[in-house]
């Protein structure tokens, strides 16, 4: 009771004397005498968290999450909770430092003050919860270094400190817990290089570390890193080549190494990621040419090569890629002409070419996916007289062979197309009578003679 004055809000709490306390909002209530096990608000609360809330020596889950107004420090007297398994005060306007008395809560397993305004560095206390399996502080104001201590959290599995202002090294004794699956240091402004013993986290599935100032080359020994999923460095000033182990990473969905100085080919290697979703490899220093094994990564849905130095010609392999929704080139040193073969990518939802030393049309099918200000021009129909007999045209890769012998006034014809792609259709078009025909590949349609036919690839 003596909380609930502190703790107000859109909702009124029922706390009261005269109602039985196993009724009152947010609680669980277990034992005899009855004892307060769990407090789970979800009412909206503001104030500040009641330090009377330290006396609850039953309390094993205590979830303060999401009120959104909750404000103040965090009280010294939750370091008191000795049976606390599961503490959560995230997404509030807690303030403050993070009190060390928390270093005392043996038996906590979960700790989670994300997404708060809490300042000051991570107490080395932390490093006693010897049963702690996640730690999230991400997006507050924490700075200073990230203690030593936490390496002897052996059961940790996500240690999240993303969006903070923390500094100095990553600490190499990180590479001591083994059972960790989570680890996010993202947005701080951590320097040096990233330690190669990081490489023994075989349990490892997320590694992030985007948007530090890390410097240095890429460890080879995160090409040890079996279970990996996401790989994400970038945003920092990694420099050197993309080293050949990475290609080992064969669980990978996602590879960012974007916004670095990163330099040398994209090594033969990733295309032996075959379940990889996403690479971006863009604004570095790469050169050499788009490598034509991307084509055999069935499931990419995301290519990002944008501001490097690569060359040569895009290869039309990539039009295979059916999952593709984004391939980024602009900015490069490509040439030649844009593959028809991209039009066969019927899922594209963003194509950037500009930028490059590219020549002749864009397929009117890549017209709703060009996204950029490329100078090239829109690729025209083909036109073919119809006379007395038609023996096929070639150009922009079609061929229309008559199957049947010209009857006229009037005959059907099928149309075969040279294209592989489903999709492809001939449009005929009448100009005596400004109507058309779009007929799929392999259709039939009537046709008189002396009529024209425009060909497009729709």
């Amino acid at each position: 009771m003596q909380g609930k004055d502190t703790l107000r809000g859109t909702a009124r709490l029922n706390w009261d004397y005269d109602k039985a306390i196993e009724t009152w909002d947010g609680l669980t209530v277990n034992g005899v005498p009855p004892r307060v096990t769990v407090i789970d608000l979800s009412l909206r609360l503001n104030g500040s968290i009641p330090s009377s809330l330290g006396n609850l020596s039953n309390l094993r889950e205590l979830d303060l999450s999401y009120q959104r107004e909750l404000s103040g420090n965090i009280p010294e007297s939750l370091g008191y909770l000795s049976n606390l398994e599961r503490l959560d005060l995230s997404a509030n306007r807690l303030s403050g430092s993070i009190p060390a008395s928390l270093g005392d809560l043996f038996n906590l397993q979960e700790l989670s003050f994300v997404n708060n305004e809490l300042s000051g560095s991570i107490p080395h206390e932390l490093g006693d919860l010897s049963n702690l399996r996640g730690l999230r502080l991400g997006d507050n104001e924490l700075s200073g270094e990230i203690p030593d201590s936490l390496s002897d959290l052996s059961n940790l599995q996500v240690l999240y400190l993303s969006g903070n202002q923390l500094s100095g090294e990553i600490p190499e004794s990180i590479s001591n817990l083994s059972n960790l699956r989570t680890l996010d240091l993202s947005g701080n402004q951590l320097k040096e290089g990233i330690p190669p013993a990081l490489g023994d986290l075989s349990n490892l599935r997320t590694l992030v570390l985007h948007s530090n100032e890390l410097s240095g080359s890429i460890p080879l020994s995160l090409g040890d890193l079996s279970n990996l999923r996401t790989l994400d460095l970038g945003s920092n000033e990694l420099s050197g080549s993309i080293p050949l182990s990475l290609g080992d990473l064969s669980n990978l969905r996602t590879l960012d190494l974007g916004s670095n100085e990163l330099s040398g080919s994209i090594p033969l290697s990733l295309g032996d990621l075959s379940n990889l979703r996403m690479l971006d490899l863009g604004f570095n220093k790469l050169s050499g040419g788009i490598p034509s094994f991307l084509s055999n990564l069935s499931s990419l849905e995301g290519i990002y090569l944008s501001d490097n130095e690569l060359s040569g010609e895009i290869p039309a392999s990539l039009g295979s890629l059916s999952n593709l929704l984004w391939l980024i080139l602009s900015a490069n040193q490509l040439s030649g002409s844009i593959p028809a073969e991209l039009g066969h990518l019927s899922n594209l939802q963003e194509l950037t070419i500009s930028g490059n030393q590219l020549s002749g049309c864009v397929s009117r099918r890549l017209q709703m996916a060009l996204t950029d200000n490329a100078e090239l021009s829109f690729c025209p129909p083909i036109v073919v007289p119809i006379v007395s007999e038609i023996t096929g045209i070639t150009e922009n890769g079609f061929t229309l062979p008559i199957m049947d012998d010209l009857n006229p006034p009037t005959t059907t014809y099928r149309v075969t197309l040279a294209t592989s792609n489903p999709e492809v259709e001939v449009l005929f078009v009448f100009p005596s009578s400004g109507e058309g025909l779009s007929i799929a590949r392999g259709g039939t349609c009537n046709l008189i003679e002396g009529q024209r036919v425009e060909v497009q690839d729709v």
